[in-house]
């Protein structure tokens, strides 16, 4: 068989500090890079983020308000059903037997 060469690794040795910073800097640039991205960068930024905020606030208490508005419905409806059942029973109406 062939002697195969062995691959070594190097390692670089940098003071924690120089490697904290870097990595805050590596941080720094994704994030700004993936907020440009989506189009979140530049001074107007952070408003645009509170608008966002305050549109999905609005968003999902909007749908909230429509559940409860259609549970109040059903049941409204069913206690008029039973209402004019017990009504007509009752030959309120001139229905009934």
């Amino acid at each position: 068989m062939e002697d195969l060469p062995i691959e070594r690794r190097k390692t670089v040795t940098m003071p924690q500090a120089d490697f904290e910073q870097m990595l805050e800097r590596a941080a720094e640039k994704g994030a700004r890079h993936a907020l440009h991205g989506v189009g979140l960068d530049g001074e107007d930024a952070a408003h645009d983020i509170r608008e966002l905020r305050n549109l999905l606030d609005a968003f999902n208490e909007a749908k909230k308000t429509a559940g409860l508005t259609i549970i109040k419905m059903v049941v409204t409806g069913l206690v008029m059903a039973i209402l004019t059942g017990t009504l007509i029973k009752l030959k309120l109406f001139g229905g009934g037997q």
